[in-house]
């Protein structure tokens, strides 16, 4: 990007649409949130980058107190290492000779684990680590209610373990589980009982482990819906909470995370065929609607918001001619997690203006 066509310094409504864009006061004030939640309760942060996805964005986490980050896949993983972050979990199972030939080598360059839930993985990556002459740390995935991933809770992580520090290139370093499946439980009180109850589970594997011997320095868990709790709870020793920087629609209505909106979409109403539908240039292909539909912002009695690929089309529940062909309409994102990979950039905006504009190096890192 050159000085003659750079987009620092304008206006955000001088942007081209549809264009990703990131408050740049909000971000730093959620940031402060999460990281001051973590030390007033005595954990750690490591927070995940999966739908930040931005090395830069993650070093300014790491300068708010973040001892590292985690990452949903390698590739992600590659992307934070080559930009200078050197402690990495990959809270995810790394399967297959291509991806374990590049973890091990990747192990040269950060201290990057993995999570592991099954013996012949487990074996692999022994052997891998034992050719490249490296030592892989390893945490164990429990399975504390989600039902995805996961050894079950307590003894299920037994033989696991005996596994993991019977190999020389392996590292046990602790256990790892996501309680998700409390994210969305509405009532506040009920939803603190659901999370301290999975993530008990999680603590007493980890404690099983160490009256047997093991290795259990990690106790890792904690996403933006349940950090609020989980940064409270003894045994507890790091936390995961990274897309509550940005704040979404699913986040604060669903998850019931009050963080401002830093995150957002400038679009271009494109066309008005009648006084109650307002149509956009960003659909299904710039902000997701999967898990939250996007939200207009300053704009009154929406009655709906319809995505199409490459269209928002708005219908009002009452006659509004404000916004004309070619005016700009700005939209909270609905789930920052499949939104921002969708973009080449994000534009970092304060005061209105644009200051900085950063690449998304790990969008289409899916290996």
């Amino acid at each position: 990007m050159t000085a003659a066509v750079t987009p620092v310094g304008l206006g955000k409504e001088k942007l081209d649409t549809p264009a990703l864009l990131v408050d740049l006061d909000v971000l730093q004030s959620n940031i402060a949130r999460i990281a001051g939640a973590c030390r007033a309760g005595g954990v750690t942060w490591r927070p995940h980058t999966k739908g930040i996805k931005v090395p830069a964005i993650a070093h300014m986490l790491l300068r708010a107190g973040a001892i590292g980050v985690t990452c949903a896949k390698l590739g992600e993983a590659e992307i934070m290492a080559s930009a200078g972050i050197d402690k990495i979990l990959i809270a995810n199972q790394i399967v297959g000779e291509q991806k374990i030939a590049r973890l091990v080598n990747l192990r040269r360059h950060a201290d990057v684990m993995i999570a592991v839930d099954s013996a012949d993985n487990v074996r692999a990556l022994g052997e891998a680590a034992g050719a490249a002459g490296v030592k892989l740390g390893v945490l164990i995935e429990v399975d504390i209610g989600i039902q995805r991933a996961g050894v079950p809770p307590l003894d299920g992580a037994d033989s696991l373990a005996a596994l993991i520090t019977g190999h020389t290139n392996l590292e046990l370093r602790g256990v790892v589980g996501w309680e998700g499946h409390t994210t969305e439980i509405r009532e506040p009180a009920e939803k603190v009982k659901a999370i301290a109850s999975a993530v008990s589970l999680l603590v007493a594997t980890a404690e099983r482990l160490r009256a047997a011997g093991y290795p259990t320095t990690i106790v890792s868990c904690g996403g933006t819906g349940t950090y609020e709790t989980t940064t409270g709870l003894k045994g507890v020793t790091e936390v995961q909470a990274g897309g509550g920087i940005f704040s979404d629609v699913r986040y604060r209505t669903k998850m019931r995370v009050n963080h401002p909106y830093a995150l957002t979409v400038m679009t271009t109403v494109t066309s008005r065929p009648s006084a109650t539908r307002i149509v956009c240039d960003a659909g299904k292909k710039t902000m997701s609607g999967d898990a939250a539909l996007p939200l207009p912002l300053g704009l009154d009695d929406v009655a709906s918001v319809q995505l199409s690929a490459e269209h928002a089309a708005l219908s009002l529940k009452a006659p509004n001619d404000r916004l004309k062909v070619g005016d700009r309409l700005e939209f909270a994102v609905g789930y920052s997690d499949t939104t921002v990979h969708l973009h080449d950039e994000i534009y970092g905006v304060r005061g209105g203006r644009v200051e900085i504009v950063w690449p998304v190096l790990g969008r289409g890192q899916l290996r």
